[in-house]
């Protein structure tokens, strides 16, 4: 039961309208309601709460110190109620929605070029994908898995390691100057090109030589894998990327290897999935599918 100093929805709309527009007759016009319907629901909401969200300034409508504090909280919980519709919609005409949380390069370059293919296989499981680079908490959030690097798990996941992760340096043909490969002394001749979120890549190519740090370090900085891919693209300098990111661009003659050494970090692209959905058969038509993606 609904608690009597809750507000319904048709009251917030009326007070964040309000808000937004300045009078009641302009709120009602945008909402496609009468004068008389917003200015009810109005008057029902500041009773409900026994404070006016508004003082009467010559006929127009002015936030009260009670109506700032409100207001906020009043957007921000009608857009998630607009959110979570949303997301109900989603499952019109699907068995499920999958939820993913991917990597941002890995996302753009290398997963949603090859999704067509899995929704022709799965066409009643629709995708809902995000982009993240920081660890999920899949007791917070709703997802059913992701795609990250290995040490983003968390208690109560299972990770699957799918990809090793080796570094490339690439560049646009034209910055090799016609030569096949570059030395690493020839790379430090050109602009680096920095990935911030992963500051340590080109001191890490270059460790046990005894070049200079501020020589390494120096160039325009992208917080993506896709970002520094186009920069290369673009011409602005030498990027260091995993091969998983580069190989379209380099299939397809936009970058060529700027060197013939790769570098392997390491770290390994893993599946992971929280325990609650171990079970569920359109997760696993996913990760079979992925697998198999990852095996051509």
């Amino acid at each position: 039961m609904r608690k009597p100093y809750m507000p319904s929805v048709a009251e917030l709309t009326a007070f964040v309208a309000c808000a937004r527009r300045g009078t009641t007759t302009m709120a009602a016009d945008s909402l496609g309601l009468t004068q008389s319907a917003v200015s009810r629901s109005l008057a029902s909401l500041e009773d409900r709460l026994g404070v006016a969200l508004f003082n009467r300034v010559r006929q127009r409508l002015v936030l009260s110190p009670a109506g700032h504090v409100f207001l906020g909280r009043a957007e921000r919980l009608l857009g998630d109620l607009d959110a979570a519709a949303m997301g109900a919609m989603a499952f019109g005409g699907s068995d499920a929605v999958l939820r993913m949380a991917v990597l941002p390069s890995l996302a753009r370059i290398w997963l949603i070029p090859r999704l067509g293919r899995f929704a022709k296989a799965a066409p009643g499981i629709s995708l809902d994908l995000s982009a993240r680079l920081l660890p999920v908490n899949f007791g917070r959030e709703p997802f059913d898995l992701a795609i990250m690097r290995a040490g983003h798990d968390m208690p109560g996941t299972v990770t699957e390691p799918i990809i090793p992760e080796t570094l490339v340096t690439v560049a646009a043909p034209h910055l090799l100057d016609g030569r096949a490969a570059l030395s690493d002394a020839a790379l430090l001749d050109r602009p680096l090109l920095q990935q911030s979120t992963r500051p340590t890549l080109w001191l890490d190519w270059f460790r046990g030589t005894d070049t200079d740090p501020r020589r390494i370090l120096r160039g325009a900085r992208m917080d993506h894998f896709d970002m520094i891919v186009d920069a290369a693209i673009a011409g602005l300098g030498i990027g260091i990327v995993p091969d998983i990111v580069a190989r379209p661009a380099l299939d397809r003659g936009a970058l060529a290897l700027a060197s013939p050494r790769r570098f392997d970090t390491g770290e390994t692209y893993a599946l992971i999935l929280p325990d609650r959905v171990r079970a569920s058969p359109h997760v696993y038509r996913f990760r079979d599918w992925l697998l198999a993606e990852i095996a051509v």
